[in-house]
């Protein structure tokens, strides 16, 4: 990849932009709290995030998402909900669009796994502050139950630059 030096998402070509990888994210929220996963490896280890990951070649945002949980936390998402984009460009050249989606419920119980370790949390107090810089933005607006897209430019963990258009 080559390291891009730029320094605000004005800057991108974004009709033109491709992600290079297309992934999704799920938020289980049920009886007021909502299901997180500390990341065990892959982008963000460490971090606190919902469930998710790349799609694959043929699979559709929405199957890629209900997988993703699966492989996971060993449950599946019921009652699915689709509430935006977020397409997040790194200036070490790494990018990829995030389709993230909420689910109301799921079946059997959340295990942890050699990817994820299960966390619940109360909808009014996610932990922001071991998340990514760019959720505490546009994740209380899926939370509402809001649709958004959102554009973000980061270096390494530290965003740089965003936009973020929210709807009904």
């Amino acid at each position: 990849m080559t390291a891009l030096s730029i320094t605000s998402i004005s800057e991108i070509d974004w009709p033109q932009w491709q992600a290079k990888d297309p992934a999704t994210l799920t938020f289980i929220i049920k009886d007021g709290k909502v299901l997180l996963i500390r990341k065990k490896r892959g982008l963000g280890a460490g971090k606190i995030n919902g469930p998710g990951g790349k799609v694959e070649p043929g699979e559709t945002h929405a199957e890629c998402a209900v997988r993703e949980v699966q492989e996971e936390l060993l449950i599946t998402p019921i009652n699915m909900h689709y509430h935006g984009e977020c397409l997040f460009q790194f200036i070490d050249g790494y990018s990829i669009h995030v389709h993230a989606y909420s689910a109301t419920d799921f079946e059997g119980t959340p295990q942890e796994t050699d990817e994820a370790i299960p966390l619940w949390y109360p909808v009014d107090k996610m932990p922001y502050d071991e998340m990514w810089e760019d959720d505490h933005l546009w994740l209380p607006e899926l939370l509402a139950g809001k649709r958004f897209h959102g554009k973000f430019l980061f270096d390494g963990d530290n965003m740089l630059d965003h936009q973020l258009d929210i709807s009904n």
